[in-house]
């Protein structure tokens, strides 16, 4: 088994052409378009200038290279500024050279081999796969893996006809940034349209690169990864992905090929991390049941027993107990409403008898609890609707209304009292919805 992470729910690229359009215009690309066009504007015009305009051109690929690698991993807003400026990556802008050189051989050397009819194949295939070269290069770092024909039709086979749909786009986005540099050189002085043209230029470039990424993101299955959408995509037009899913994927598979120590490694470490995460403490219990692994039954209690009574589990809950109890006779529930939440789904669940064993002796151990009163109320439900043992449930009625003078329940009391007097059910008052004028 192989996890697909998004492949199955990204949304075409064609659905998005929006997003792409916008993507340029986040702080962090804006920041580094700006530095990159209009630095050089008020630079020397000397060497120390062209040097100027060298670096912050690297920059600006490195950039751009960077926002490939980035989309393909599953981020869909752009990389930070630092990423352009710092670190290692500036060698791409010479692998991409040495790719267009490479491309410039093999149309030379066809020219000189077969004739202008398999220049022009050559030519056209090279066209064709240019923006596949470039993914290839931005994921690989590799100028072979780059320019090998088989490598580049690989991809553009396994992407199949959307690869050519994105091709139009390309050429259209293009056509677009050159008329719109064009207009700009025509239309303004020297001093604006040389910044507007440079920044209409890197615009258009991110988003060509953007849409190169997502590609590849696209189509990670037919390609061989996996990412998941890294970004929180509120408010844009993509799918939120639930950020557990290869959690859960990976544990599956580890289910299935036996990895036991290691799934029950991989949900611990998931509770260090958030210790009251229902869906893990499900699956942690489930699996140590399976395991019969008492000491970490014990150790995981608490929270295991408090996620069975929140689902009201009195089958499950009595089962846990009665593993612990076998384990160390004698063994007591140390929180009081932990106990009093377990014994209540006891209760409802027909488990009378382990019900009384969770709250027995409460008055001694938990002398202080504001949980007393509902507990001992509980323990008389117990003896009278479960057990028939009425003397027992007005003995404890009669503690609850002579020990817990001040509790909310204390009103009610003599209605239970009453009811076991008569061998009724405990059910305590009957609500009243008048409303006094």
């Amino acid at each position: 088994m192989r996890y697909l992470g998004a492949a199955t729910e990204v949304v075409p690229f064609w659905q998005r052409l929006g997003a792409f359009f916008r993507y340029p215009f986040h702080t962090d690309p804006l920041i580094v378009i700006a530095i990159c066009t209009l630095v050089p504007v008020v630079a020397p015009a000397n060497l120390i200038g062209i040097l100027i305009w060298l670096v912050l051109a690297l920059a600006l690929f490195k950039y751009t290279y960077a926002v490939i690698n980035h989309t393909a991993e599953g981020h869909l807003k752009p990389p930070a500024v630092s990423v352009a400026f710092t670190g290692s990556g500036f060698d791409i802008v010479i692998l991409q050279l040495l790719v267009f050189v490479l491309m410039g051989g093999l149309v030379g050397a066809a020219a000189m081999l077969g004739g202008p009819i398999l220049m022009l194949l050559a030519l056209a295939f090279v066209i064709l796969a240019l923006p596949a070269s470039i993914m290839v290069l931005a994921m690989e770092r590799s100028v072979g893996a780059a320019v090998n024909p088989m490598n580049l039709a690989v991809l553009i086979s396994r992407i199949g006809t959307p690869y050519f749909l994105l091709y139009g786009y390309l050429i259209l986005l293009t056509l677009a940034s050159g008329a719109a540099q064009d207009f700009a050189v025509n239309h303004f002085p020297f001093w604006v349209a040389q910044p507007l043209a440079g920044f209409l230029n890197s615009t258009f470039t991110l988003i060509l690169f953007h849409m190169l990424g997502y590609l590849l993101f696209q189509y990670q299955e037919e390609l061989g990864f996996a990412s998941d959408i890294q970004d929180d995509t509120a408010g844009q037009d993509t799918h939120q992905r639930d950020r557990s899913a290869r959690f859960d994927a990976d544990i599956d598979m580890n289910l299935k090929d036996g990895n036991y120590d290691r799934v029950q490694s991989m949900l611990k470490e998931a509770l260090k991390r958030d210790r009251d995460h229902a869906l893990r403490i499900g699956q942690l219990y489930q699996l140590l049941t399976a395991r019969q692994d008492t000491d970490e039954l014990y150790r995981y209690h608490p929270r295991i027993l408090g996620w069975l009574a929140d689902r009201n589990d009195g089958e499950g809950i009595a089962g846990v107990l009665n593993t612990l109890q076998q384990a160390e006779p004698g063994f007591k529930l140390e929180d009081p409403d932990l106990s009093v939440r377990c014994a209540r789904a006891l209760y409802h669940r027909g488990q009378f008898k382990p019900a009384l064993r969770v709250l027995q002796d409460f008055h001694k151990r938990f002398p202080d609890s504001e949980q007393l009163a509902p507990a001992y109320l509980l323990v008389a439900q117990t003896l009278a609707n479960g057990l028939s043992q009425w003397e027992k449930a007005t003995a404890f009625l009669t503690f609850i209304q002579k020990r817990c003078a001040s509790h909310p329940l204390q009103e009610q009391i003599a209605t239970y009292l009453r009811q076991a007097e008569n061998r009724e059910p405990l059910k305590g008052p009957k609500a009243r919805f008048s409303v006094s004028e």
